[in-house]
This record gives C-alpha cells, structure tokens and sequence, in this order.
C-alpha cells in the first residue's frame, strides 16, 4: 500500500500534513469535550441539578459522533471518486468553521432555546466534517509508505489526538490560572474556540502542498471510479464494514472515559479543582503518545492486528481496575488510572491507521475506512460519556469500569473473527 519512490521530502511533507491536519481537527473536538465538561451545562441547558445540566452537554457532545458517519459518507464518496487531497481540505474547513462559530454563540440566558439548538447545530457540523478527516488522513500516511513502514507511517494520524488534546487543555488549563472563574464562564471559555482559526490556517497551508496518493493515482489509471462508493462497499465488503466498526470501539471508549468522562466527573462527583484535574490529564497524555508511537513500531514488526487485540486484552483488565484507581481518593492514583488507560488506548489506537485501511481496496478504501470509524465512534464514543454518567449516577463507578471490560472484550472479538489478511496496493 506504499511505494518506495517517495523522496524523504515527500515523506516528511505526507506525514506532516497527515499529522498537522488531524491535530487540527481534534484539537476542535477536544475543546468542544472540555467545554462540555465545565461550562455548556449551565450556559446552554437549564435544568434543576448539576449532574442534569452534565447528562444534556454531554448529549450535545454525542450529536458530532451521530454527524460524523453522515460526514463519512459524503467525503468517502468524493475522496474514492475525485480523490484524497481536495476532499480532506474540504473537511478541514467545515469543522474549522464550525468551531470558529461556537464562539459566537449566545448563552440560554440571552437567547432562550435558540442557543442550545444553534450549538447542537454546529456541533453537527464539527462531527460532519471530523467524518471525512481521519480515514482521509489515514490513507493519505499508508497509501505513501514504503514496504515495510506501513505501520510508522500509518501512527502519524493517531499522533494528532495526544497534540490536540494538549492544546485544547493546555489552553484552558492556563486561562483558569489567569482568569476568575466569574469571566472565565462569562467570556473566557470562548477564546480556544476563536484560536482554532489560526490552527486551521496552518492546516491548510500544508494540506494545500500535496500531491495525490500513488495508490488512488494508479487506480484512475486501472479505470473509472465506482458510481456510488457506498453501494459497492456494502454489497462486497460488508464484513469487512462490520469488523472494522467493532473493531475501534475500544479506543474510542477508552479516550473518552479517561478524558470527557473523567474531567465531569472528577470536578463534580470527586470534587477536585478544575485546574489540578486538567494538569493530571495533561500528565497522563503523554502515555497515550508514548503508546502510539509503541503500537506503530510494533505493528511493523508483528502486525497491526496482533497488536490491536493485544491492547483489548489490556483494556479489559483497565476496565476492572477502574473503580479502585479512579474512586481511590487519592489523585495520585486517578493519575495512575488516567496514564494507564490512555498508555492502553495507545495500543486500540496506534495501529487503526495501517489496519483500517488495509480492510478494503483502494476503490472504497476512503468510504470503507471513514464509515467503520466513524460508526465505531458512535457506540465507543459519542454514548461512552453518558452511558458512563448514568451508571456512576445508578451503582458507581464499578459498573463504569464493567461497561469499559465489556467494550473493549467486544472489539478483541471482532478482530479475533476478522483474519483477512490486509491488502497491499
């Protein structure tokens, strides 16, 4: 899935945009977890307690990840059809504006409903265009590596979520030291949201540099793109589609458990200051780097489908250490949970770039593996944050961490099933 007549400036041209436009992009989705988590309870969603105020941010939240296979089936039908490059700058600015709007938004308190909805509607756009991002950048890193670094250079995209995330908590980590928390609710929480634009500038300039990939190049060649993408991906690949799709639950709900999760509920139900929480989370991310750049290596040396069930294997035994760690209350050891469990979705995570793909022809290659990502990304993620706060609410945080077993047992299963091998261009 690779050529090795790529140049070193090409590869350092491929992996950095790879990198610098996934970086963007979930540094979007990242401040929107982090605002839903401190402040879009009260500001957008009156309700008579905190925890109700929490339950409807963080539905706000889900509404990107209902978004985002939408936004998967779009840009995969133009991303097989016109190709990869045009289709990821064009996902790029729709989540970039959309995110430069939030912070113009009006609070509940002066627009009444319409600012919930205005919200959860750019919401949708931010989950509409995260939809076209990732398996185009994913394809974009593996479809320009050479034999035999399919899984190094298959990480670079992975790379951008630790980026992200320090970014978006950096940034609010230091307008709560340097802000009241009077303006940081009034005013504050909106600047990550208007920085984002110049994060998208950069992304673009990079983005805007790049050829097309050789393996989309040498299907055109072979013959014209299929009519409709989705169709032939269903009717030929559906197993695939279903494998895949269970296959990424793991990560997704265990960066979500350990990040929007952990920050609503250590500031609420735990009671730790907002600003010491978002320093341990930053602390604990730099795990989740260190596991990607593990899981790519090892995946070239292995395969990436070993190394994926072997960090489902881990992440069900994260999940049974949960409730000890994380309610221990003691934040040395939430900070041990919190760089555990990312360190293991290092691991689910990391290789995602080189196996993903490698499921499907380069024919449907963007449609097949955006739509199992993102598909994936609605039970793992979009629902982990409230299915986790229901059931903390109703029996604790032991059946959170059974509810974690269960999602990542249910991923090391579907790769179990799925043995095809992976398909090299």
């Amino acid at each position: 899935m690779g050529t090795n007549q790529i140049t070193a400036a090409g590869n350092r041209r491929v992996l950095g945009a790879s990198l610098a436009g996934t970086a963007v992009e979930f540094y979007d989705f990242y401040i929107y977890a982090t605002a839903a988590s401190l402040v879009f309870g009260p500001l957008f969603f009156p309700a008579e307690s905190a925890s109700a105020q929490l339950l409807a941010a963080y539905a706000s939240f889900a509404v990107a990840f209902i978004a985002r296979p939408i936004g998967a089936l779009v840009f995969g039908h133009y991303g097989d059809r016109i190709g990869r490059k045009s289709t990821l700058v064009a996902s790029l600015l729709i989540m970039g504006g959309s995110t430069f709007a939030i912070a113009l938004l009006p609070t509940y308190g002066t627009a009444g409903w319409l600012a919930p909805l205005l919200l959860c509607t750019l919401r949708f756009g931010q989950g509409f265009g995260l939809g076209g991002e990732w398996g185009g950048a994913a394809l974009l890193a593996v479809e320009n590596a050479p034999p035999g670094w399919r899984g190094r250079f298959g990480m670079f995209p992975q790379f951008g979520a630790p980026v992200g995330f320090i970014a978006a908590n950096g940034l609010f980590l230091v307008l709560g030291v340097v802000l009241s928390d009077a303006d940081f609710r009034s005013w504050g929480w909106r600047l990550p949201f208007l920085a984002s634009a110049i994060l998208v500038a950069v992304g673009l300039w990079v983005r805007l540099k790049l050829t097309e990939t050789p393996a989309f190049a040498a299907m055109a060649e072979h013959g014209p793109p299929p009519a409709i993408p989705v169709a032939e991906l269903l009717r030929l690949h559906w197993r695939e589609t279903l494998g895949g799709t269970l296959g990424v639950i793991a990560c997704f709900s265990l960066f979500y458990l350990s990040t929007a999760f952990a920050l609503g509920y250590g500031t609420t139900t735990l009671g730790y200051a907002r600003e010491t929480f978002l320093a341990v989370q930053l602390g604990a991310i730099l795990f989740l780097a260190l596991g990607i750049g593990l899981a790519g290596w090892l995946s070239d040396v292995f395969d990436p489908r070993r190394v994926l069930i072997a960090g489902c294997i881990a992440g069900v035994g994260t999940g049974l250490v949960l409730a000890p760690l994380f309610g221990s209350g003691s934040l040395l050891l939430v900070g041990v949970f919190l760089a555990l469990a990312l360190f293991v979705m290092g691991f689910v995570y990391g290789p995602l770039g080189a196996w993903l793909p490698g499921l499907f022809p380069a024919r449907v290659r963007y449609t097949g593996a955006s739509m199992a990502f993102n598909m994936g990304g609605i039970v793992g993620g979009g629902l982990a944050p409230i299915i986790a706060q229901a059931l903390a609410d109703r029996g604790g945080l032991g059946l959170v961490g059974a509810y974690l077993a269960v999602a990542c047992g249910a991923s090391c299963l579907a790769l179990l099933a799925l043995k095809r091998p992976e398909r090299v261009d």
